[in-house]
């Protein structure tokens, strides 16, 4: 396969379309063709070269194949529009909201201090603890 073989794709569903061969054969076979078909690596072994040759640079433009296309063969590709990118809509984070932590009342922390204040108070007694039997 040369630069600027033309080709028709014989399996895929572009097959019956006309191509153009744009890159040498790479590893397991593969050309960059485009044309009629859309524009992507193509195995050799789905194209059917035909006779004529095109002038065609490496990597050429899809421009330049479809202007071309029209000199040499009289055969206008349709143009493919392509669709406009939308911007996508940035991602806002709903914030959780913490429960704020109740809060004990202080009465009931009034009546515990007073509570341990008044154990607190008590003296405490001696109790004599009695000497353990020796054994």
């Amino acid at each position: 396969m040369k630069i600027g073989q033309l080709c028709i794709k014989i399996s895929g569903r572009d097959a019956g379309k006309k191509c153009v061969v744009l890159t040498g054969v790479e590893k397991n076979n593969l050309v960059l063709v485009d044309g009629e078909t859309r524009r992507r690596k193509c195995n050799i072994a789905h194209l059917e070269p035909l006779s004529k040759v095109l002038p065609f640079k490496e990597n050429a433009s899809h421009k330049e194949v479809v202007d071309l296309f029209k000199k040499e063969l009289k055969i206008t590709i349709k143009e493919k529009k392509s669709k406009p990118k939308k911007e996508r809509p940035k991602r806002t984070r709903k914030q959780k909201v913490k429960p704020e932590p109740k809060k004990p009342k202080k009465e009931k922390k009034a009546k515990q201090k007073t509570a341990s204040a008044e154990i607190k108070k008590k003296p405490k007694e001696s109790v004599e603890k009695a000497p353990k039997p020796k054994k």
